[in-house]
């Protein structure tokens, strides 16, 4: 049996700008594989990041975060300013996942220096008032990945915010 996904023009245009990069920068899995999988993620368990983290390194080369902020890969932007961006997750692990990321790069957390003080303050001041924005009033989860054992997948610093449901502890 075939099932097909529904998308709006929007989500079927994000999509198909994140799929043209999708099979080298997350996954060896066939694009149409990929594109279910995102889709429903929260609810299937998601994809293997762990394995992506083994294989994630820094390198020069820009990453699926740096095309969002230059625009050349589309994200549903939920809030902007000169020094970060907060966009909807592609592969949400909760009803409610966002990122939060500097505009400037930084590949992991491990690497800020303490020039970078204000930033990082300022990109949880953010996370938290999307977060109410989003009306997440009950709370939600805040995670940085940070290397390889971190399950660090993309290395430009994010923050991931997640919400919507009641949150299980050990988280990992």
């Amino acid at each position: 049996m075939t099932r097909s996904l529904q998308l709006n023009s929007r989500q079927a245009s994000q999509y198909a700008a994140i799929l043209s990069v999708m099979t080298n920068v997350w996954t060896l899995k066939p694009v149409s594989a990929a594109l279910h999988s995102s889709a429903t993620n929260y609810e299937a368990g998601g994809f293997d990041e762990v394995s992506k983290a083994q294989k994630a390194a820094i390198s020069g080369e820009p990453t699926i975060f740096s095309k969002i902020i230059d625009k050349s890969i589309p994200a549903d932007i939920l809030y902007q300013d000169d020094e970060c961006l907060a966009f909807s997750d592609v592969s949400p692990q909760a009803p409610t996942h966002f990122l939060v990321i500097p505009k400037r790069s930084i590949p992991m957390l491990s690497l800020a220096t303490k020039g970078d003080q204000m930033l990082l303050g300022h990109l949880l001041l953010v996370a938290k008032d999307t977060a109410e924005k989003l009306g997440l009033e009950k709370g939600y989860r805040v995670v940085i990945n940070n290397g390889q054992d971190g399950a660090q997948s993309v290395y430009h610093l994010h923050i991931h915010v997640l919400g919507g449901r009641q949150m299980n502890w050990p988280p990992g």
